[in-house]
């Protein structure tokens, strides 16, 4: 009897052991299915991100049509709009469309200097107005062109000097320094022409050293970075954290580069920008806002483009 008690404890024991072993093992091989799962989820699903877009992309039906882009942009699966200027509207009038859509607009586009909101204007203003609209960042989208080079972007991006641009940096150091305190952060959107080379520097890197990284941060414009023929993971690698925001903009191989404001556009994941590896390496280096963007000529209609933009996007897993 004794030793039939004792054979059942033992192998009640072992069985409990067992058990042990097996729930461990179990909620081992559960952790490390949910590592998988999370590595294998989507770029902007896995790090909880709404992947935008740029309203210019959607050209001037837009401003004819506000109510039904946007909705058609929302059923399409974006979560959030960049704006390019106010679109006709009023602040009040911005924040109901796109509150109407269930969008958010965190960021906008606003001119260095025009009769509409610009940085040279009533800052003070432009803080409230952009607070109605919901938006967090006001980026200046071009240079600043000085008056003796007229309001041509392609001629005059290629006749900026060194201190041209260092005239911007400082200008963009004194505009974001109100606009901090007014609770908006202050940005500079890049195209090619920031790359020409200017003796042993370029256009771009003085307006990165030249601005304070407390006030200033950039929106790297992807598809104009690759046309002027430069790296933007190199980039990316040299200055980390002065880039939040990025249009995810994609070029055909056919672009030559340069710096006048030339390109190939096509759908993003139908050019020659490596997205799956491009995506994390901005994440790492402190990217949050990201929103695509297209130029013309388009080979479907805007809006056709946007949903191939946005379905490739959606799946990228990075």
């Amino acid at each position: 009897m004794r030793s039939t008690a004792f054979a059942n404890r033992a192998t009640g024991a072992d069985l409990s052991r067992r058990g042990l072993l097996a729930a461990g093992a179990a909620a081992l091989g559960a952790a490390y299915g949910g590592m998988a799962g999370a590595a294998e989820k989507p770029f902007f699903q896995r790090h909880g991100l709404p992947l935008g877009i740029q309203l210019y992309t959607l050209g001037p039906d837009l401003a004819k049509d506000l109510d039904g882009q946007l909705a058609t942009v929302a059923k399409i699966g974006f979560r959030s709009v960049e704006l390019a200027g106010y679109l006709g509207r009023t602040p009040a009038e911005l924040r109901a469309a796109f509150d109407k859509a269930g969008l958010v607009c965190p960021s906008a586009h606003i001119a260095p200097k025009g009769s509409g909101p610009s940085f040279s204007g009533d800052l003070a203003k432009l803080a409230d107005e952009l607070h109605v609209i919901g938006v967090k960042a006001a980026i200046m989208p071009i240079l600043y062109i000085p008056d003796r080079l007229g309001g041509d972007l392609r001629s005059a991006g290629a006749q900026m000097t060194a201190d041209d641009w260092k005239w911007n940096a400082d200008f963009l150091n004194e505009k974001a320094a109100v606009l901090k305190k007014a609770g908006i952060v202050a940005g500079y959107h890049n195209h090619n022409f920031e790359f020409a080379p200017l003796g042993e520097t370029t256009g771009m890197e003085i307006l990165l050293k030249g601005t304070d990284p407390s006030l200033v941060t950039f929106e790297m414009d992807v598809g104009w970075v690759t046309a002027a023929g430069k790296d933007p993971f190199a980039l990316l690698k040299a200055h980390p954290h002065r880039f939040t925001q990025m249009h995810v903009k994609d070029i055909k191989a056919t672009t030559q580069a340069n710096f006048v404001l030339k390109q190939d556009p096509t759908e993003v994941g139908s050019g020659m920008i490596a997205w799956p590896k491009l995506l994390p390496a901005a994440y790492a280096a402190g990217v949050r806002g990201f929103y695509v963007e297209q130029e013309p000529p388009f080979a479907h209609s805007r809006l056709e483009s946007a949903k191939i933009s946005f379905d490739y996007l959606a799946k990228v897993t990075a």
